[in-house]
């Protein structure tokens, strides 16, 4: 049977995670101290109040007191589908109440252990007023139960308005939301693999093994037929907004320029028909033809693709795509990244790469130069210039293992003021405060390939927290 590739009709997909609620205590108490329930709802209501705060969907399980309760709360919460479960210890409580959660709803589970406050008044308090602050105590034999049960155990422990509590769930519902991104992803993959590159080379069959999602096998020929011709309202518009978004210098000519917004506009049409989340691409192209210009002219819209939660990139570099989609939904942007050159006398990494870029993490008002020619490529036309804006970044990478197995490995750094060349590429210097030539044999150690995506704000612990989720390796490197 051949199968030819059409537009997928429109699907219904979560925007935001759906993150389940369920507190607990043991009902045993309740008749022996009559003013502990109250006090231990008023503060699960508080859970629930700061956790709608957060980009999520929350499904409230309410309070359980027995295992019958907690039951009951599981059928709620895998009705629910959620993408994590938040458990919240009031006090102590059997881990048989909280089994069947653990068992049936298929979605990873978060303790939080949350007292009322900072520290108990010891001289004051009864039996009643400690229970309150005893979430703790049955901690341990959760995470017993976990293991004996098979199940991945994660837990917070703080008080009730620890901001670095809520910063900690905060980050696991922001990895749950990367999961469920993944969950449910479209990516475009077109053309075929830049020659020789083995590293990027890619199973798409991986893509949905490691993350989840679907792998859409695009040609050329179908950005071909959404092109529009050059004097379409469509394209004067594209031009409009890029001029608006860059700072066109006198070295774009103004015919790559028009060619740049047409395929910009063929490249919104193609997301649109395919409900794509992501796009990578390569086409070598001959002697000018219609699909090397094509692929020459991919930069303007591939960078305001990306710039607008759609990383599209080159090279058909499958998995950095992925970490770049990652690293947006984290909130970091994220831009497609290479090594070019170590400075030794300022202590920097120089790193970035011709073509797309992530526009909303640059540090000044992105640059279009005209190229007569691009390094390595066929063909000509417009390409983006920009380095991150300055200050903390993380490198967030995907190492394939030779089991076909994914890690996701991440450095810190921070990027900072300093000479740059003026050759259409986006570059960053970052500072791993190390020798750069040490950190580059430490980073290239790992087993990443030669791409990365590079985002702003230090975000290795929501990456381990994604991995977590994810069930995959995470590899932070520090030299």
């Amino acid at each position: 049977m051949t199968a030819t590739a059409e537009p997928a009709a429109a699907t219904t997909r979560r925007t935001r995670p759906v993150v389940g609620l369920v507190a607990g205590g043991l009902g045993t108490y309740w008749p022996q101290f009559p003013d502990l329930l109250p006090q231990l709802q008023r503060s699960a209501d508080r859970v629930a109040e700061r956790m709608r705060g957060f980009d999520a969907d929350v499904v409230d399980a309410g309070f359980v007191s027995d295992e019958r309760d907690g039951s009951a709360a599981a059928e709620r919460l895998r009705a629910a589908d959620c993408d994590l479960i938040v458990c919240f210890l009031t006090t102590y409580l059997t881990s048989s109440m909280i089994a069947p959660i653990a068992r049936r709803s298929q979605a990873p589970v978060l303790f939080v252990n949350l007292q009322p406050t900072e520290s108990m008044d010891h001289a004051s308090f009864d039996t009643g007023q400690w229970l309150a602050y005893c979430g703790a105590c049955p901690l341990p034999e959760m995470a017993n139960m976990f293991e004996r049960l098979g199940v991945e155990f994660r837990s917070v422990s703080g008080y009730l308005e620890d901001e670095r509590a809520w910063e900690h769930i905060g980050r696991w519902i922001r990895a749950a939301g990367v999961k469920a991104a993944m969950d449910s992803a479209r990516h475009g993959l077109m053309g075929h693999l830049y020659p020789g590159m083995m590293d990027v080379s890619t199973d798409p069959t991986l893509i949905t093994r490691n993350f989840g999602g679907h792998v859409e096998i695009l040609e050329f020929d179908d950005l071909r037929e959404r092109v529009p011709g050059p004097e379409e309202a469509a394209v004067a518009a594209k031009l409009a907004e890029a001029r608006e978004v860059f700072e066109v210098t006198d070295s774009v000519v103004e015919d790559d320029f028009r060619w740049g917004a047409q395929v910009a506009v063929g490249l919104d049409r193609l997301v649109e028909d395919f409900c794509l989340d992501s796009l990578s691409y390569y086409h070598r192209g001959l002697a000018g033809e219609l699909h090397e210009r094509l692929g020459a002219g991919m930069i303007l819209g591939a960078s305001l693709l990306t710039a607008r939660g759609v990383p599209a990139v080159g090279e058909y570099e499958l998995r950095t795509c992925m970490a770049m989609l990652m690293m947006d939904r984290l909130g970091g942007g994220g831009s497609f990244t290479e090594l070019q050159a170590l400075d030794f006398t300022r202590g920097h990494v120089e790193m970035g790469h011709d073509g797309p870029a992530h526009l909303a993490i640059s540090a000044r008002k992105p640059l279009l130069r005209g190229l007569g020619v691009y390094h390595g490529k066929r063909g000509w036309g417009v390409s983006v210039e920009f380095d991150v804006k300055h200050g903390p970044v993380t490198l967030f990478g995907v190492i394939q293992r030779k089991d076909g197995s994914f890690a996701l490995l991440t450095a810190e750094g921070r990027t900072g003021e300093g000479p740059l060349l003026r050759i259409g590429n986006t570059t960053s210097r970052v500072d791993f405060g190390c020798d750069p030539g040490e950190w580059t044999d430490a980073w290239s150690a790992t087993g990443i390939a030669h791409h990365w995506a590079l985002g702003t704000g230090h975000r290795a612990a929501e990456v381990r927290a994604v991995a977590d989720l994810m069930g995959l390796e995470h590899v932070h490197l520090t030299v």
